[in-house]
């Protein structure tokens, strides 16, 4: 069988790389071992996708390349997605932070990229396990299911390794390595921390959220929400700061970063010297936490006019200083995505096509750019879907 391009991985970048080739004259077909297209993207954002961010720049992005996603996010940027949503009437709404979600669900991002590639007359293959990629003296074979394909050029959309029950696979890593790419050593992405033994404790929390400020070792910080789970921390705060975690390292959390507990504290004891300390911190705090300190023996309650100025500094050091030393992460299984992957050095940040391999193209998440929570990953797979598109129709 013979199409002028072959993508595979039928996901966010695939499906919308194979729209614009198509619309642009191309015969193209897409290869994907799932069941349905965009899997993931039918899981992302709870169910209600969210599909890009009002503000984004370079600064929400890592790679061992950092200067890599300018061109392409510069090239079709947020507002060019959010024009192609409104085509279609699909109402969405502004979460928090600039963050663009869908109002009736993700199948509504699904649906367009389906109706593109309709438009497009794209050939869309779905369980299909490829066996063998070769490259022919103009262009490559793809041996899928037993049936030969050829085309002139190759797209790989295949994705990380984050979510493995989505049919997430190594294969583009091991087709960039096939043809003598380097591949930064891929690691979860956006995944919330597990406990140590000596936190399990922290289990009795579970459920319970508040607004934090995080710290990495680094000094990268982020303001949002904590989650306790019964197996670690979760919430946006964590998982963005997931990405500047390195193992054996420990992270500074401020249970409470709009106010200063000891002014607080001061405040009420000149108003309310009588008042107990565990009933001050239930009105700044969750009551199931301040508990749970009392418990474990982490302040011992008393009345604020008999806190001693080293008891309010304990008091003030577990709440804006929590050292908090993870004992890993969750791994693939919880991931949002995946970081590292196919060594952007090598690949050219106008057209995503291989430096050294003509008609070979990387684009999305199996690329080393990995996206802060919020929409950026999706647009990195809109961008980069984009400007390899256009690169090969040129």
């Amino acid at each position: 069988m013979k199409s002028q391009v072959i993508i595979i991985g039928a996901g966010a970048a695939g499906l919308f790389c194979a729209a614009q080739l198509g619309q642009g004259g191309k015969s193209v077909t897409v290869l994907d071992n799932g069941k349905k297209i965009g899997r993931k993207i039918l899981m992302s954002g709870g169910g209600f996708c969210n599909f890009t961010n009002l503000e984004v720049g370079s600064q929400h992005y890592l790679s061992s390349n950092p200067h890599f996603v300018k061109s392409a996010l510069a090239r079709y940027t947020n507002w060019d997605f959010i024009s192609l949503v409104a085509q279609y009437n699909v109402p969405y709404h502004e979460k928090e932070l600039g963050q663009l979600f869908c109002d009736n669900g993700a199948q509504d991002i699904v649906d367009i990229l389906q109706k593109e590639c309709i438009k497009g007359k794209v050939n869309i293959q779905l369980r299909q396990q490829i066996s063998a990629v070769k490259q022919l003296e103009h262009g490559f074979e793809v041996v899928a299911n037993g049936q030969s394909w050829t085309c002139e050029q190759l797209v790989i959309a295949t994705g990380g390794l984050s979510m493995p029950g989505l049919g997430a696979t190594p294969f583009g890593y091991q087709i960039a390595e096939q043809f003598g790419m380097n591949v930064i050593s891929p690691r979860a992405s956006l995944v919330p921390f597990t406990y140590r033994e000596s936190d399990k404790f922290l289990a009795a929390l579970s459920g319970v959220s508040l607004p934090v400020r995080v710290y990495s070792q680094s000094g990268t910080s982020f303001a949002n929400q904590l989650l306790f789970t019964h197996r670690g921390l979760s919430g946006p705060a964590i998982l963005q700061i997931s990405n500047y975690w390195q193992p054996n390292e420990s992270i500074r959390i401020n249970l409470l970063p709009h106010d200063h507990v000891a002014d607080i504290l001061q405040h009420q004891r000149q108003s309310s010297p009588k008042l107990q300390l565990k009933t001050a911190l239930n009105r700044i705090l969750p009551k199931k936490l301040v508990e749970l300190w009392l418990e474990q023996g982490i302040f011992q309650d008393d009345t604020l006019a008999n806190l001693s100025k080293v008891r309010l500094n304990s008091v003030e050091n577990i709440i804006h200083h929590w050292q908090f030393t993870p004992n890993g992460t969750e791994g693939y299984r919880t991931a949002e995505v995946t970081m590292g992957g196919v060594d952007t050095h090598q690949v050219s940040s106008k057209t995503m096509e291989a430096l050294n391999i003509q008609g070979l193209y990387f684009i999305g998440e199996v690329l080393d750019v990995t996206g802060w929570l919020g929409g950026y990953n999706f647009q990195w797979a809109w961008s980069s879907a984009h400007v390899c598109a256009q690169g090969i129709l040129k």
